[in-house]
């Protein structure tokens, strides 16, 4: 229930509404006591009750005795259609009520699901990359799907309950106290051992819950990478492999939910049982006062005892099955606040400054980087004077992309520090300094949608103009043309719809209408066939025009022609010097370029 009070601080924002809620359902539970109360004179008119002794004491005691009066007065026909015509008109106005109070309550729920379903999306784009290399993405969306939905079914589903039902249980145990006191004291005797019943079984549930929720995002886990990787499956014919294994998660899924359902059904017949159970206890007992006549109630007012007692046996029966869900959903909202709660290790100083624009260089000093016990960067220390280009190399792994994404802080330094202009990049916040930057990276990642908001994505100013001039810088013009919607024809998911090279040079497109002064191009060519890496070429060698560059390259004929050539092995600086040193040199470099036949 921690959990659940920590959802309800949505609400806050709520109170007026919540007040009403809680108005309306008072008045509309209010009235449904006295509509049954009603009961008593009902029975005493047709069953001509008058002896003062069968009357019976207490408030009922009282109506009935009024009931009499207007008998003697009105005739009894009469006074039976005031009193029917009294039940209907309280019975309107406990429905009317409880619409109302539901017509309240249902945007405050759909508002805290929105809610949390932004701060859970939110909470995901502010996490740093590391995060997302540790964490799987079918698990991830699992949390963000179909935990929320399971939050939404098994928790807010059930919100009314939890205000409603005790509300109404309260409402008629008091009455059920007036009437007769002796009755309901032995009734509290029993509802220990129903709630004891309820919360033994309830644990177990919560347990199998957790157990679903994480094997349905490692089963998201496998569905998204076969469908990612359908190429390769299909290449090796590894579908038997990939259905055995969603077989298999799919089946421990099913037993486990067998089970959870099998708990949870049994929340409404195990109430429903126990309901009778002091139903017939009671009637014992109160038939055995009146009998005996060690007790002032009078049948009408036992049989109406009876009546209210009914009453509360749904809401005791909702309660047990909201409890049943609510722990089944404590499961999904304890997974969302782990997410929601993950720290975030790129913290932004309070003071930060602004980095308005990127004056003087970037600089290394000493940096060191490790993955928990891995150390990737060791030592490394370099300068890049504005507007020079830098091209880092090496063999995979020397941590040649791990190294430039510690510029733009997707991960931070374990040792040393980075200068931008003399001053450590921490010292600045965290959105100006990438607003510096541009990212053109192996892969390129395009987004659903059209080659336009491609493009202008994250573009604070853009128009139609400066599109275009992207596209022509990016060598992306000509192909842009001939597709059947131009600009706004949709790349498909992950831009599947355009080919490797048209995509990387939508990708610099992006980069070139961002216009930062700094740009960071990670091995942009390495996937591309002849032509495409032509054309691509072309675009970057457009794009580095006066701006610093830092260039990741696998293909070292694109890197001859940097200021400086930066030799990684091993997380370390191995060489560096310009390509005509590091040849006269006759090391790595020199084994490299040979390797590539470089001329």
């Amino acid at each position: 229930m921690k959990r659940i009070s920590g959802l309800l601080r949505y609400i806050k924002d709520y109170k007026g509404q919540v007040a009403l809620y809680f108005t309306f359902n008072l008045l509309g539970i209010a009235f449904g006591v006295m509509s049954f109360s009603m009961l008593a004179p009902v029975l005493s008119v047709l069953f001509k009750i008058t002896k003062e002794n069968a009357i019976g004491g207490g408030l009922l005691g009282t109506f009935i005795r009024y009931v009499n009066s207007m008998i003697a007065e009105h005739g009894m026909l009469n006074t039976l259609a005031f009193i029917c015509l009294v039940v209907v008109v309280f019975t309107i106005l406990k429905n009317l009520f409880l619409f109302l109070s539901l017509y309240i309550l249902n945007p405050i729920r759909n508002a805290i699901l929105r809610r949390l379903r932004d701060d859970i999306f939110a909470k995901t784009l502010s996490l740093p990359l590391g995060f997302f290399s540790e964490e799987k993405k079918g698990d991830l969306i699992s949390r963000m799907t179909n935990d929320i939905n399971e939050v939404e079914l098994s928790i807010m589903g059930v919100l009314e309950v939890f205000i409603r039902e005790p509300l109404t249980i309260i409402f008629y145990l008091t009455s059920m106290i007036f009437i007769s006191a002796q009755l309901t004291l032995t009734l509290f005797l029993f509802l220990p051992i129903a709630g004891y019943i309820i919360g033994r079984i309830s644990k177990s549930l919560r347990k199998s819950s957790n157990q679903a929720q994480e094997q349905l995002g490692i089963m998201l886990g496998v569905i998204d990478e076969t469908l990612v990787g359908m190429r390769v499956v299909k290449a090796f014919t590894a579908e038997a492999h990939q259905k055995l294994k969603f077989a298999k998660l799919n089946d421990t899924l099913f037993h486990t939910r067998n089970k959870i359902a099998a708990r949870r059904e049994l929340a409404s017949p195990l109430s429903e049982t126990m309901g009778v159970f002091v139903v017939s206890g009671i009637l014992y007992y109160g038939g055995s006062l009146i009998i005996n006549n060690n007790s002032t109630l009078s049948g009408a007012t036992f049989v109406t005892y009876i009546a209210m007692f009914t009453q509360i046996i749904s809401p005791f029966k909702n309660l047990s099955n909201a409890f049943y869900n609510v722990t089944k959903g404590s499961s999904a909202l304890e997974r969302i606040e782990q997410l929601l709660h993950t720290e975030n290790t790129i913290k932004e100083l309070p003071n930060a400054a602004e980095l308005p624009e990127f004056k003087e260089s970037i600089e290394f000093k000493n940096v060191q980087f490790a993955y928990g016990d891995k150390e990737i960067i060791r030592g490394v220390s370099f300068r890049i004077p504005k507007g020079k280009i830098v091209a880092l190399v090496g063999a995979s792994g020397a941590g040649k992309s791990t190294l430039v994404d510690l510029i733009p802080r997707f991960h931070d330094v374990t040792g040393g520090e980075i200068f931008i202009d003399g001053k450590n990049i921490k010292e600045y916040k965290i959105e100006s300094l990438r607003k510096l930057m541009g990212v053109v990276s192996q892969d390129p990642i395009l987004f659903n949608d059209s080659i336009y908001n491609n493009i202008t994505m994250g573009s604070e100013q853009y128009t139609d103009q400066s599109v275009q001039e992207s596209l022509k810088i990016a060598h992306a013009e000509k192909f842009v043309a001939q597709k059947s919607e131009g600009l706004h024809t949709n790349v498909g998911d992950r831009g599947v719809k355009l080919s490797g090279g048209e995509r990387q040079r939508v990708t610099i497109a992006r980069a070139v209408q961002k216009n930062p002064p700094i740009m960071i191009l990670d091995e942009a060519t390495s996937s591309l066939d002849t032509e495409s890496e032509r054309l691509v070429q072309e675009a970057i060698n457009t794009l580095m025009n006066n701006r610093t560059c830092v260039v990741i390259a696998h293909r070292l004929s694109t890197v001859q022609h940097a200021d400086e050539i930066i030799v990684l092995d091993k997380g370390s600086i191995a060489e560096q010097g310009t390509h005509a040193q590091l040849m006269a040199n006759n090391g790595i470099y020199r084994k490299l370029v040979d390797m590539q036949q470089v001329k």
